[in-house]
């Protein structure tokens, strides 16, 4: 039930038609960056960070381009970020999918340090799959007038993608994207990417986030 060793994959480089026409607004957007805890990131090897051809160095890059580019525009930076020694009501039928989960220790719930929290950046408590589920996720983007999420992290088929479902159920316009996500395998990324641009939002690439953002400011 433990996560699994995700070996190294190539990234999206051209995405599917999206169904839905939304466009990216710096006025009306939130960045989440999703689980990018040590925990969930050790899964792509100890070296990760550091190694030639790694998926999970290329995706840490463009969710750390896309949080700069947020922070100097204003934009709010959420994170999610799960406990460690979940009570087992607390993680519920989680641990019968995954077991019971990380440790309550710095090398398991920390955010990884290329993507550390800066001032004025929020993180949230991650009880469920989707960063909305027993959040005030939805409240605090109401409070500063925003209704379309940036979505980065891992993974992405499952809380990225869960993330994306619930988001497009309460009226939040959804960007999912691509390059800045990292998952269990190519295929498993691309469904999700695909599921996205079928039935909920649109998926991106980093340096269209970024040409996007910079146009509408």
């Amino acid at each position: 039930m433990a996560l699994p060793k995700i070996p190294d994959y190539p990234l999206p480089t051209q995405l599917p038609e999206p169904r839905a026409s939304f466009s990216l607004r710096t006025t009306r957007a939130a960045l989440l960056i999703h689980d990018m805890q040590r925990y969930f990131c050790a899964a792509y090897g100890e070296d990760a960070l550091t190694r030639d051809g790694s998926t999970l160095r290329s995706v840490v890059a463009g969710i750390a381009q896309i949080a700069k580019a947020a922070r100097a525009q204003g934009i709010p930076v959420f994170y999610t970020a799960q406990k460690g020694n979940q009570f087992l009501p607390d993680r519920g039928l989680q641990a019968d999918l995954w077991g019971p989960g990380m440790q309550a220790i710095p090398g398991h719930e920390d955010i990884i340090e290329p993507l550390a929290t800066q001032p004025g950046d929020i993180r949230l408590v991650k009880h469920r799959y989707s960063a909305f589920q027993r959040s005030n996720l939805a409240d605090l983007m109401r409070a500063r007038g925003r209704d379309q999420l940036i979505v980065t992290g891992v993974y992405a088929h499952i809380g990225c993608l869960a993330t994306v479902a619930e988001a497009f159920q309460r009226d939040i316009e959804p960007f999912f994207v691509a390059d800045a996500l990292a998952d269990f395998s190519e295929a498993k990324h691309d469904m999700a990417v695909e599921w996205v641009a079928a039935c909920a939002g649109v998926p991106m690439l980093t340096q269209g986030v970024l040409t996007q953002l910079e146009a509408t400011l």
